[in-house]
């Protein structure tokens, strides 16, 4: 019997050091415990549809909380992320549609348009040595001019392509988008970067201390400039994923830029990643991620107010900064 216990455990002692050990076990309580209140509360939230729907809901959200966990690992903060995906939204569509490109070479457009404004912002954090926060606020503005000045309108009418990731298939008769399992593969190439290779660790080691790691030989400046355009390249990413679940491209889509910057900060800091670098986990990130969106569906089918969602949303990420600050301060 003994032998047995001692399998097992080390098979549990196993599987959480691959995903991050006792890191991962407080966001995953966090979930769990949210599922059960919610399922308390609505009898249509423990259904196959419903998790389906949470999925997609979260799909967007969560490809933007990639790039922004690479950010907030190396001590970094991205306030531009939603509206960079905006941007490479209505470049991928509109040249597309407008220019008549074609809608795979329209796509490598937008994903490349996303990618520059990422390096831009790491060229100004690194050459310029200003602050993330007001980097990524200025370009935040420059982003959201240039959205509407390329176009006012809705971009309609997209081809099959470009929306493909928007189609289902059926996993024991529920419905799960293309994108959603994208998503999801995603944070399993990031997971392993940043586990397994030199590059993954030269952004702990620049976000946990860079003088130390610039002395270990660790080019500080291009892992910055990386990681700011790999971040960019999410925010595309995610452009195309909202494209899909809309079939439009929307220059409105930044209308709740400020709420999407808030849901990706959120899910960052739930999934429990510093906001001081050098420490988190990006399936974490995908907790945190998942948390969000499970409150947001919970009280959507409790029928509370979307305002009170976002308070609530509000309430989470200053729970969150807060014990990782009191966290910081004890270490």
């Amino acid at each position: 019997m003994s032998a047995v216990v001692s399998r097992i455990t080390r098979r549990r002692s196993s599987v959480l050091a691959v995903f991050g050990g006792s890191q991962i076990l407080g966001p995953l309580l966090a979930l769990v415990l949210a599922i059960v209140v919610f399922s308390t509360q609505s009898d249509k939230f423990l259904s196959g549809s419903n998790f389906s729907l949470i999925l997609q809901q979260v799909m967007v959200v969560g490809t933007l909380a990639i790039g922004q966990t690479l950010i907030i690992l190396t001590a970094g903060i991205d306030l531009s992320c939603s509206m960079i995906m905006s941007l490479a939204t209505v470049f991928m569509t509109g040249f597309a549609m407008r220019m008549g490109w074609d809608p795979v070479l329209a796509i490598f457009v937008g994903l490349l348009v996303g990618a520059a404004f990422g390096l831009l912002n790491g060229w100004l954090v690194t050459a310029i040595r200003l602050p993330p926060f007001i980097v990524t606020l200025g370009t935040f503005s420059i982003a959201y001019a240039l959205v509407h000045i390329y176009t006012s309108e809705t971009i309609n009418n997209l081809p099959a392509v470009q929306t493909f990731l928007g189609n289902t298939f059926s996993i024991g008769g529920t419905d799960v988008t293309y994108g959603s399992v994208v998503m999801l593969g995603l944070y399993v190439v990031v997971w392993f970067v940043l586990r397994s290779t030199a590059a993954g660790r030269a952004v702990y080691a620049v976000g946990d201390n860079p003088e130390a790691a610039r002395l270990a030989g660790i080019n500080t400046n291009r892992v910055l400039l990386g990681v700011y355009a790999t971040a960019g390249l999410f925010y595309a990413l995610a452009g195309l994923l909202l494209v899909a679940r809309t079939g439009v491209g929307d220059p409105n889509a930044g209308g709740a830029s400020t709420q999407d910057n808030l849901a990706t900060i959120t899910a960052v800091v739930l999934g429990g990643t510093s906001l001081f670098g050098g420490r988190g986990l990006i399936f974490g990130t995908l907790i945190g991620a998942l948390i969000v969106g499970v409150f947001r569906n919970g009280l959507q089918l409790m029928g509370v107010e979307s305002n009170y969602q976002v308070l609530i949303t509000g309430v989470l990420v200053i729970l969150a900064v807060a014990v990782d600050a009191l966290s910081h301060r004890r270490q």
